[in-house]
């Protein structure tokens, strides 16, 4: 009896242990700290999600500078785009956006990786006149050591019209 009692002791000690540990490290999964970082660059990665389709309507050269990781690679259905071409197609490209928005967005967490996946909405005009184009995407982001989100790679697909 004596025995199981010190063992009962031993591993309830252990748990508490654990358990403070968890509290106090970040990168535990039940650690309230990762809860709230996760929350907060939630947020953030959803703002700057926002922020593209806002800056697709300014032709905000900019925004694209900052967010785009060098490297970063893009796919919209058969074509693979660099960095330089990105920038060069969303700030002078031929086409007008008149609105772009955002829907079903979900930021998946994993470390310093986000990965977001949505719908975005973009109304204008090109060379065969008015479009409303819907493409569902994907977006890969990765947390810099100063804490800063960057995308290092995309892809969107333009989902068929009805």
């Amino acid at each position: 009896m004596f025995r199981w009692n010190l063992s009962a002791l031993a591993l309830l000690t252990l748990m508490g242990a654990s358990t403070a540990r968890a509290q106090a490290n970040p990168a535990h999964p039940r650690s309230a700290a990762t809860t709230t970082t996760a929350a907060a660059d939630r947020a953030v990665l959803l703002r700057q999600e926002e922020g593209w389709a806002s800056a697709l309507v300014k032709r905000d050269s900019a925004y694209f500078e900052k967010m785009l990781a060098n490297g970063f690679v893009y796919t919209e259905d058969d074509r693979l785009m660099t960095r330089a071409d990105v920038l060069k197609d969303a700030t002078s490209g031929t086409d007008r956006v008149a609105a772009a928005h955002n829907e079903g967005m979900v930021v998946h967490l994993f470390g310093p990786t986000g990965v977001v996946t949505g719908v975005l909405v973009v109304r204008g005009t090109g060379q065969a006149g008015a479009y409303e184009h819907r493409y569902r995407f994907t977006d890969t982001w990765s947390k810099g050591p100063d804490g800063s989100w960057r995308i290092v790679a995309a892809q969107d697909y333009l989902i068929p019209a009805k």
